[in-house]
């Protein structure tokens, strides 16, 4: 076991490249790592690391040895979990990342149908609209959408990331509504920058006939959160581009009103990610079955389509 707890302590000190980004993720002190991976590197006989007051960065050895043990250890990990289930339930803490609006509207209400199921499970759930990197970062799962799969991950699709243009239902009493696509350049917009880039990604309308138009808005106002952008529309303040799940329970209370209803933007699919390993942790094996089930029962991919 205690070589086990080194190996652990040098894959994430490996992949975070420092012993107290890997402390935090394993919830250990910054000494406490770097003993365990010294006293790995004593019963091995090889440096693993060369350090100094600024980096820490593998050796050649290191390097060799990170790629040996990386997949291994992700599977023994996963037995020790199984295996420690209390009771022939599944336990033990399942770290997920999901956006912040979508997660407190749609995943947040989960947690007691799903704690009452699985009562070993301890939640650590993380709101935030950036892509995470699932296995640097030590995420059993992740929700999102229009993201390019890395390596080592593996998606269930969940449903379609359609985006749709809404507005507060007086925005356009002094106006006419536009039309067409080529009707928005006259018209306010209020646009998401990327987490990941903090750019506005140039998205291009399509409606059922595949037809493409551009987004000409005039950018009023950026925002990085759905939720606001939506909160501005209601507000009067412009024409918001966002997402389906994030518009829909505005459009549901009639605060906001759908724009162009026959355009849409497609941006892929809302899926549910994972390590790509073959003995999956109970934990997150029952999560994302308890997931997929619930899109499936409450027609969620019918409900976040644009049509």
């Amino acid at each position: 076991m205690e070589t086990m707890i080194g190996m652990q302590c040098f894959v994430r000190s490996a992949e975070a490249g420092s012993f107290s980004e890997a402390a935090r993720r394993l919830g250990m002190t910054s000494a406490a790592v770097g003993k365990n991976v010294a006293r790995l590197e004593t019963g091995l006989g090889v440096r693993l690391f060369h350090r100094s007051t600024r980096s820490l960065t593998l050796t050649e050895a290191g390097e060799s040895f990170l790629h040996e043990v990386r997949d291994g250890l992700t599977s023994i990990q996963a037995a020790v979990d199984n295996l420690a289930s209390a009771g022939g339930q599944p336990t033990g803490v399942l770290k997920v990342s999901m956006g912040t609006g979508f997660g407190r509207t749609y995943m947040v209400p989960l947690l007691t149908p799903f704690l009452a199921k699985y009562p070993a499970i301890s939640p650590d759930w993380h709101f935030d609209n950036r892509q995470v990197d699932l296995i640097a970062q030590g995420f059993d799962a992740a929700l999102g959408g229009g993201f390019e799969l890395p390596p080592g991950v593996v998606a269930r699709e969940l449903a379609p990331a359609h985006r749709v243009l809404v507005a507060a239902p007086g925005y356009f009493n002094d106006r006419p509504a536009p039309a067409s696509p080529a009707d928005l350049g006259a018209f306010d917009g209020i646009f998401i920058r990327s987490p990941q880039t903090g750019r506005i990604r140039p998205w291009p309308l399509r409606n059922r006939a595949n037809q493409q138009a551009p987004v000409t808005l005039r950018m009023r106002m950026t925002m990085s959160d759905p939720e606001a952008a939506c909160e501005s529309a209601q507000m009067g303040l412009g024409i918001a581009l966002v997402s389906m799940p994030n518009a829909l329970p505005f459009l549901q209370n009639k605060t906001l009103v759908r724009v162009l209803p026959d355009w849409y933007v497609d941006g892929g699919t809302l899926s549910l990610y994972f390590a790509a390993q073959k003995l999956l942790p109970a934990k997150t094996r029952v999560f994302v079955d308890f997931v997929v089930e619930h899109f499936r029962a409450q027609e969620l991919a019918r409900h976040f389509s644009a049509f």
